[in-house]
């Protein structure tokens, strides 16, 4: 019965909207990395499908928000390039034809970013603000901003620049891929305190238990942006304690069901991977940890199906496992 009443509430949430997408004390948030697969990539699109999820609490990448400040189009919203990129991340083997539209998409991106780059220089933040406004509009909350304007190559303007969006668009902090250099987290987090905002870094399999160590000791403006997929998938070991030990240090951590690396590191649907997913949850809600477990959807979604449907059974499969709990 208990079980029951617990999948009518989530149903219900889904269904009507409720101001906070949580149960008890679990902070459910979305990467919008996850509609990459979507035909329509606008930031409206974007925030479109969003609500049909029913999650109130998003990661919002770069490409989704910026065009709506007026940024020069992006290659991006090319989804054939989409799908491209996204086999170079999961570092598939691609075709000798593959590869020359590989090269094309990476000298579009360079110019995109020279334009994008020019573009910063004057743009308006009160078109963030608007964005944000009609997120809120929609009961759903910025937690987090991921532009990429926070590289070693990129100059201090830039970073005040994605900062000071973030800020407009009412996030606590920016993520970015860890750097793995000491001088830049360094110099990221002396911005940050500047600018008044926290930096979240993420992960792939290169997580260890002491990836974050030196940027954490650096400063109070650096934090984890703990991707627990790919942490599982980096052979760590005692996962789930790890998210306790960590857990004053975690701004948002991301999840994802994948193997093991031994098992051959698969991105799957959540119940088939080795991410104890079930543990997690349960951890989360029982200790009350404040950070969005965030849902960033990677496995190659069933034909007739779509990234919007999948990332409701992701959310089912959440509520699923607090039920277990009960």
């Amino acid at each position: 019965m208990k079980n029951k009443i617990i999948l009518f509430t989530f149903l219900t949430s889904l269904i009507f909207g409720c101001s906070k997408n949580n149960f008890n004390n679990l902070n459910i948030g979305l990467q919008t990395w996850s509609f990459r697969t979507m035909e329509d990539q606008s930031p409206l699109a974007i925030l479109d499908y969003i609500k049909q999820t029913g999650i109130k609490n998003v990661e919002l990448m770069g490409n989704h928000a910026e065009p709506y400040a007026g940024a020069p189009e992006s290659p991006l919203n090319d989804r054939s390039a989409m799908r491209l990129l996204y086999k170079q991340y999961r570092g598939e083997k691609l075709t000798e034809e593959e590869k020359i539209k590989a090269q094309e998409f990476s000298e579009k991106r360079k110019i995109h970013e020279q334009e994008v780059a020019e573009w910063r220089k004057n743009v308006d933040m009160n078109k963030f603000k608007e964005l944000r406004s009609l997120y809120n509009k929609a009961g759903i909350n910025i937690f987090a901003f991921k532009p990429r304007v926070f590289e070693i190559e990129n100059t201090d303007d830039d970073i005040r620049y994605g900062m000071r969006a973030a800020k407009a668009l009412g996030a606590s902090h920016i993520t970015l891929e860890h750097p793995e250099n000491d001088e830049h987290t360094q110099r990221l987090a002396k911005i940050a305190k500047e600018e008044d905002i926290i930096v979240g870094y993420h992960g792939h399999e290169q997580q260890t238990p002491t990836l974050w160590d030196t940027a954490l000791d650096q400063s109070e403006f650096n934090k984890m942006n703990l991707d627990f997929g790919h942490y599982v998938a980096g052979d760590n070991n005692n996962v789930v304690e790890f998210v306790k030990e960590k857990s004053d240090q975690i701004i948002s951590m991301h999840l994802k069901d994948r193997k093991k690396g031994i098992n051959g590191g698969d991105n799957l649907p959540w119940g088939e991977g080795d991410t104890p997913i079930v543990d997690l949850v349960k951890l989360i809600n029982s200790e009350g940890y404040s950070f969005p477990l965030t849902i960033e959807l990677e496995y190659n979604i069933p034909e007739g199906s779509n990234a919007i449907e999948e990332i409701k059974k992701c959310v089912e499969y959440i509520y699923n496992s607090l039920a277990e709990n009960n």
